[in-house]
């Protein structure tokens, strides 16, 4: 027999019914004993663009603990639902549990409603997660998410930041967020024009956290030796995509080519 909780009328929300029924799974619920933060791990800089067909986020695999790295691979980019994904940046551990808990809430919502959530409908479901985490924030253990999204409605990629309040904000062109992000906006700045096609945005992407990584030590370059390059993901009319590692190994490949020759990168779109 179920309890009651489980069998009453409620609405559309899994993170309500969770936290009403089982608040210690709620992400970062456990909380953060003194003293503990430097053994935390922590993501840092993840970038996203728009570009002709969608958007394009992408995001270096480089996780930190203190001044060490605690893990060369990590995964920062996760895809939502079908037209949606998240990059984490800030606390590893109850990020990737936020992201988990926004999957499920996104495919509750669709179940129970029998349509899919709007794209500003799912910023909205984010940012009151965010909200939520508030407390464990003020503790030093905070959650800042990019999200990217097609939206079918509008036709085009959209893009979406957020603070540790949950206040959420629409970004046009391009965003970036975690450690690195003022270096990466700053390459972007250089290097984004509006109607880019997929592989110049990709490539844009790229260029910008290379720029993170050379000014920021907790943003991680692409690694030649072990073949570790950044994810990244993109979303069309088609739905979301991961990038193949081949085709991503090949344009960071020729972005740290041309870095041989001018250090500082570019100053125009590549094409």
């Amino acid at each position: 027999m179920l309890p009651d909780g489980y069998r009453s009328v409620g609405g559309s929300s899994f993170a309500d019914l969770l936290a009403s029924q089982a608040p210690e799974m709620m992400p970062g619920a456990a909380g953060a004993a003194s003293g503990e933060l430097a053994g935390v791990a922590h993501g840092t800089t993840i970038v996203a663009a728009t570009f002709a067909d969608g958007v394009v986020m992408a995001g270096d695999r480089r996780a930190t603990m203190g001044n060490v790295i605690a893990q060369r691979d990590i995964q920062k980019v996760f895809p939502t639902d079908e037209y949606s994904c998240v990059g984490i940046a800030g606390t590893a551990g109850i990020a990737i549990e936020m992201t988990r808990l926004f999957q499920v809430e996104l495919e509750h919502y669709e179940k129970i409603e029998g349509a899919t959530l709007s794209t500003d409908g799912k910023a909205n479901r984010l940012a009151t997660l965010i909200r939520g985490n508030l407390g464990m924030a003020m503790q030093g253990l905070a959650v800042v998410p990019l999200f990217a999204a097609y939206d079918l409605d509008q036709q085009c990629g959209r893009i979406f930041a957020f603070d540790v309040t949950g206040n959420k904000n629409e970004e046009r062109t391009f965003h970036s967020v975690g450690s690195g992000s003022t270096f990466a906006r700053g390459s972007l700045k250089k290097l984004y024009t509006e109607g880019m096609d997929e592989r110049s945005a990709v490539t844009a992407v790229i260029q910008a956290l290379y720029d993170a990584a050379d000014d920021d030590t907790a943003t991680g370059g692409p690694d030649l030796t072990r073949r570790i390059f950044p994810l990244v993901s993109v979303i069309t009319a088609d739905g979301y995509r991961a990038w193949d590692e081949a085709e991503t190994a090949a344009v960071a490949d020729a972005v740290i080519g041309g870095r041989m020759t001018r250090p500082d990168g570019p100053s125009a779109p590549l094409t």
